[in-house]
């Protein structure tokens, strides 16, 4: 075995750490696999057979890569005025390959959605932070700021991931809201209607934009719980790809195939059922809703 072949059997023994890695940062497996593909592609170049420590220098390369590749994201999306994944026919929006599903599940699809919405040099301090205890003088050379500026842009992007509950309901109501939203959620999955009527009210409303890709027909509100179970079983595989999230500080659902944010549901809830829910769908309503996610200590861990 040749160096080069050395070196490559170094590489890839670290290559599940490199995509799980890429994956955070970039919300997406082909983009992943892209920046980790690169990350090899400058090691044979440098051909750094000496590096010490190898992982933390592809972590370095990688973060560098996806920062790059975070950078022309964000700037194609202001010239385009939008997310190519909201803007794409519902169909299409909805294919999500097992490999990724598992790896959007692992992360969860509410992190990744709140994660996009972060600054490129914010989402790349909070993954390698947050994520993979990366020491901030690390990161500082990867976002080319001091550790401290680093630290900052961590600290930041943290209190945005985590968000502020709403101080309207009290803690006791988030939660009960929560366990009502997520009960609906499951049944929505299990095509149950027994478990869907029991957490509808009688007379339950269902508001819709009309970007919300709804099929031929359906009314953008829907009155009645009876109704509203008929529709959410015609629509169920959107459940699929849904997640529980903080939207405006209160208990609500993002829907999110391959972890890119294409609606949010926002309910309210009354004596321990749903009285209304809206699907906000629209492209400049989603960029107003303040979104974060659920004991986001449970999700580092």
């Amino acid at each position: 075995m040749d160096d080069r072949e050395r070196l490559a059997e170094r590489f890839e023994a670290h290559r599940g750490h490199l995509n799980g890695v890429a994956f955070r940062m970039l919300g997406s497996l082909t983009d992943a696999e892209d920046a980790v593909q690169e990350a090899w592609v400058r090691l044979d170049r440098a051909g750094a057979h000496d590096v010490a420590n190898l992982p933390g220098w592809l972590t370095t390369v990688v973060g560098r890569i996806c920062l790059d590749m975070l950078r022309t994201r964000k700037a194609r999306r202001e010239v385009a005025g939008g997310d190519d994944a909201v803007a794409a026919m519902p169909q299409e929006r909805m294919a999500e390959p097992e490999q990724e599903t598992l790896l959007v599940e692992s992360v969860g699809r509410a992190m990744l959605v709140v994660l996009d919405r972060l600054s490129p040099a914010e989402r790349v301090a909070f993954v390698l932070h947050d994520m993979f205890s990366v020491p901030f003088d690390e990161i500082a050379a990867i976002v080319d700021r001091t550790p401290a500026a680093a630290k900052k842009l961590a600290s930041r992007a943290r209190q945005r991931v985590g968000g502020e509950p709403s101080t309207a309901p009290g803690e006791i109501d988030l939660l009960w809201h929560r366990r009502v939203v997520e009960s609906f959620l499951a049944a929505a999955r299990g095509r149950d209607i027994a478990g869907l009527l029991a957490v509808l009210a009688p007379d339950a409303v269902r508001h819709a934009d009309a970007a919300a890709g709804l099929p031929p027909g359906v009314a953008l509100e829907v009155r009645g719980a009876d109704a509203i179970v008929e529709e959410t079983l015609l629509l169920s595989r959107n459940a699929m790809f849904a997640d529980v999230v903080l939207v405006d500080g209160a208990v609500g659902m993002v829907v999110a195939p391959r972890g890119r944010m294409v609606s949010v549901l926002t309910f309210v809830v009354k004596d321990d059922r749903i009285a209304e829910y809206s699907v906000i769908a629209d492209p400049r309503r989603l960029e107003q809703v303040e979104l974060a996610v659920l004991e986001v200590s449970a999700v580092l861990r």
